[in-house]
């Protein structure tokens, strides 16, 4: 039976967030990616698009999660389904960290707006 405990867990840091890794090929996942994020205070991140499905639940915090223009508050228990080809950028304008749960599908790459592709290790 696969567990990821706490302690093995892998730390990524990318464009001022962290993503903390628990589940990937590496740990035992067959189809599907999970790690936290975490997005410090007053961090934008770069608009990109997913090459596949991507749920966000928010833990903690709040958000600007813009997707294909349409920009959304989202608070901690809210959940964002970005669609694969979505045009995606999360924003946290407060003064506190927010903390969210993210699932995909393994192999899930991104591209930048500047049509930088990036493959993101906790995915893979």
């Amino acid at each position: 039976m696969p567990v990821v405990r706490s302690s093995e867990a892998v730390t990524h840091e990318l464009h001022g967030a962290r993503f903390v890794s628990y589940v990937t090929p590496r740990t035992g996942g067959r189809e599907l990616c999970a790690w936290r994020g975490e997005i410090p205070a007053a961090t934008r991140a770069p608009a990109h698009s997913v090459s596949r499905e991507e749920v966000l639940h928010l833990l903690d915090g709040e958000l600007l999660v813009t997707l294909d223009g349409q920009t959304e508050r989202v608070t901690a228990g809210d959940t964002v389904v970005v669609n694969a080809g979505a045009v995606f950028a999360v924003e946290n304008p407060t003064d506190r960290p927010a903390l969210t749960w993210v699932t995909t599908s393994v192999g899930m790459t991104a591209e930048l707006a500047d049509g930088t592709h990036v493959t993101p290790p906790w995915t893979h």
